[in-house]
């Protein structure tokens, strides 16, 4: 996965802007966000960073999967990321 070509970032002390430039419209993430975003740009799987972050937070990883799962389809609705292949 990657950053739509029409958004750009912008860190913040709480996480990450994301401004869609064509539609104008913006979101913020915070650090767990940022952190699903990264990793996600960074070609790591679901599976990856559910279980990475189950552990850092003591959650279940099912609870988790399904929540970056939801910000995932958040993300790509908004066309803030899309596929790369």
């Amino acid at each position: 996965m990657r950053l739509h070509p029409d958004v750009i970032t912008a860190e913040t002390e709480d996480g990450t802007v994301l401004l869609h430039q064509r539609s104008g419209r913006y979101w913020q993430l915070n650090t767990t966000g940022t952190a699903v975003i990264e990793s996600l740009t960074s070609g790591e799987t679901l599976d990856e960073i559910a279980h990475r972050t189950a552990k850092r937070y003591s959650l279940p990883v099912e609870q988790v999967r399904q929540d970056v799962e939801v910000v995932v389809h958040q993300l790509r609705a908004a066309e803030l990321v899309e596929s790369t292949s």
